[in-house]
C-alpha cells in the first residue's frame, strides 16, 4: 500500500472539508489537496524516474504536506532535511543521497546555492518553495499514471545525525510507515476529522511523521503562520482549531506551560500532546499535568523505528508513581523490545542492557552504508545503542545513552561530530565533548577543550569555528578550558569523569 492512497482515500470521504491551514487561514480542502499533489507529481514525473529521491529544505510551511504526497504519489522517496542544519551540512545530505531535486525555502536557497559550487550535487534541480518554479510546477495537469502499490518501496529517506561525523540515511518503507501510522493510531490518540494536529516542532522529522495519521482520518493539518513554535500563538491555535493535538519536545511542554501559568490561559481545544525526543523530568511532567490536565502521551523512538518503539499511555500519567512518569513506558502494538546483555541475551527486569526491538516499523538498512546496518541490524532486532531496564511490570526505563547522543532543546547531537570540528582548529590540541543537565534545554554540549602549548583561545573564536562548519543548535553552550583529559590505561577518554566533574561544579 501506498500512503498516497491515505489522502486518496480521505478526498473521496471529505472532499470539502479543510485539510491544510497556514494559522487560522484555510489554504487547502482535501479534494483541493489531492488534486495540487497530484499536479506537482506529475510535475516530478515529466524529469524524474519513479525511486528519485527528493529533498525537502524548510522549516515548517504548508507546502510541507503537499509536496510528501506528490512525491509518494510520483513513486519517488521523501528525503527531508532539518532546517536547522548548515549549508555544508544540508550538501553532504544532497550528495549522500544523489537527491535529483532538493525543494528549498527562500531563507535557506543563497546558502544552498553558494555551497552547492564545486559539488556532486551541483546537478540537483532546485525549486523556491513558494517561487516562480514552485508554482509552474503545481500549474499543469494531475498525474494520470499508476500509483506504485508496493508496500516494500522506500517512501522516507530519514537522515539521522551521524556518530562519525556524517549523516546516515535510515531506509523507511511505506509498509514502515504504515506500521508507525497505524499503532499511533491504536495506542496514542483516536484522531477523527475533528481533530487539527498543530505543526510547532519541525516538519521534517518529528511533527511531521504524525501527517499521515491526521490525513487518513480526515483531520486538520495546522501550519502556524510564524513557521515556529511561539507559546502564545500554540494557545491562540488551540481556541480556533477543534481537537488540536501537537508533538512537542520536553523543552517546548516547558515554554507552553511557562506561557501558560504567566497568563492565566487554559488551550480551550487542547486534546492531547505526544512528547518525546529528549529527556522529560519527572518534576517538570507534573507541573505541566496540573497546568493542563490528562493530555499527555510519550513516545519513545528513533529515526530507525520512527516514533515506535515504546509509549507511555494517557492513563499511565495519572498514576501518582514516580518510577512510572520516570519511564519511556510499554512496547508499542506491533512491536517487540529486549533488553539485551553484551552477547545479545535477554535480560531479567532490573538489569541494564541495550535495548532492541523487531516489527513493521524497523527500517530497512542505511542507504549505501552496508556496514552501518550490519552494526545496527542483527539476527532481525535493531539494536538502538540506548541503555535501559525493565521494571517487574514491564516498564522501561531509559538508564543512559550507549552512543552518548547529547539531546538538547529534542534534537541529537553526537559529541564526535562536534569533536572534529573543534580539533581542525589550529590552536586546539585536545577536546571531549559531553552533555550537562539543563532546566530549559535538557542538555547543553559542552566542549573540553585542551590547547596547545603557548595558545590562548577564546570561546567567542571557537563559536566562529563551530559556525563555519555546523549547525548552531551543535555548538557548545560552555567551553571549560583544562590542562588534560582523564584517560584510562588504553588512552581513551574517560567522559563519566568529566561528567562527575560538572556535576560537582568542578573543570579539572
Amino acid at each position: 500500500m501506498n500512503l498516497f492512497s491515505l489522502l486518496d482515500q480521505a478526498a473521496g470521504r471529505f472532499p470539502e472539508r479543510g485539510a491544510v491551514f497556514r494559522g487560522t487561514d484555510a489554504v487547502h480542502s482535501f479534494a483541493g489537496l489531492r488534486s495540487r499533489a497530484l499536479r506537482i507529481a506529475a510535475g516530478l514525473r515529466a524529469s524524474g524516474r519513479p525511486g528519485d529521491r527528493i529533498a525537502i529544505a524548510s522549516g515548517n510551511v504548508p507546502e510541507y504536506v503537499e509536496l510528501f504526497f506528490a512525491v509518494w504519489a510520483a513513486g519517488m522517496v521523501a528525503t527531508p532535511v532539518n532546517a536547522k542544519l548548515h549549508p555544508r551540512e544540508l550538501v553532504q545530505i544532497l550528495e549522500d543521497s544523489a537527491a535529483s531535486t532538493v525543494f528549498v525555502s527562500p531563507k535557506l536557497a543563497g546558502g544552498l546555492e553558494e555551497t552547492l559550487v564545486g559539488s556532486p550535487a551541483a546537478s540537483c534541480r532546485r525549486i523556491v518553495i513558494g517561487g516562480d518554479g514552485y508554482a509552474a510546477l503545481a500549474a499543469g495537469e494531475e498525474w494520470d499514471g499508476p500509483v506504485d502499490p508496493d508496500p516494500q518501496a522506500l517512501a522516507w529517506l530519514f537522515y539521522t545525525s551521524g556518530t562519525t561525523g556524517r549523516s546516515k540515511g535510515a531506509m523507511l518503507s511505506h509498509r514502515n510507515l504504515l506500521a508507525m501510522t497505524i499503532a499511533h493510531l491504536a495506542d496514542v490518540e483516536a484522531v477523527d476529522e475533528d481533530c487539527s494536529l498543530l505543526h510547532a516542532a519541525p516538519m521534517s522529522h518529528g511533527s511531521g511523521l504524525y501527517m499521515a495519521a491526521y490525513v487518513g482520518r480526515g483531520a486538520r493539518q495546522v501550519v502556524p503562520a510564524s513557521s515556529a513554535f511561539e507559546p502564545a500563538e500554540f494557545l491562540d491555535l488551540c481556541d480556533h482549531h477543534p481537537g488540536c493535538g501537537a508533538f512537542l519536545a520536553p523543552t517546548m511542554v516547558q515554554r507552553l506551560r511557562l506561557e501558560a501559568e504567566r497568563t492565566g490561559r487554559r488551550p480551550a481545544n487542547l486534546r492531547s500532546v505526544v512528547y518525546g525526543g529528549g529527556p522529560m523530568y519527572v518534576e517538570e511532567l507534573r507541573r505541566s499535568l496540573a497546568a493542563f490536565g490528562p493530555v499527555f502521551v510519550q513516545i519513545y523512538g528513533q529515526g530507525e523505528a520512527p516514533m515506535t518503539i515504546t509509549g507511555l499511555r494517557r492513563r499511565d500519567h495519572a498514576v501518582d508513581d514516580d518510577a512510572v512518569l520516570g519511564s519511556v513506558g510499554f512496547a508499542r502494538s506491533g512491536v517487540e523490545v529486549a533488553v539485551v546483555d553484551a552477547d545479545g541475551r535477554p535480560l531479567p527486569p532490573g538489569e541494564v542492557g541495550e535495548i532492541v526491538c523487531r516489527g513493521d516499523v524497523v527500517m530497512a538498512g542505511y542507504w549505501n552504508n552496508a556496514k552501518a546496518t550490519a552494526e545496527a541490524l542483527r539476527g532481525g532486532w535493531l539494536f538502538t545503542g540506548d541503555m535501559g531496564s525493565f521494571d517487574a511490570r514491564g516498564y522501561l526505563t531509559l538508564r543512559d545513552r550507549s552512543k552518548d547522543v547529547i539531546i538538547s532543546g529534542g534534537t541529537n547531537v553526537y559529541p564526535r561530530e562536534v569533536e572534529e570540528v573543534l580539533l581542525r582548529h589550529p590552536d586546539v590540541a585536545e577536546v571531549c565533548v559531553t552533555g550537562q543537565p539543563d532546566p530549559e534545554w535538557g542538555e547543553i554540549v559542552v566542549a573540553f577543550i585542551v590547547a596547545e602549548a603557548g595558545r590562548d583561545i577564546s570561546p567567542a573564536g571557537l563559536d566562529d569555528h563551530c559556525n563555519a562548519s555546523i549547525a548552531r543548535f551543535k555548538r557548545p553552550k560552555r567551553y571549560l578550558f583544562v590542562e588534560g583529559l582523564p584517560k584510562n590505561n588504553y588512552g581513551k577518554v574517560v567522559k563519566r569523569e568529566l561528567r562527575a566533574q560538572l556535576a560537582g561544579g568542578t573543570q579539572g
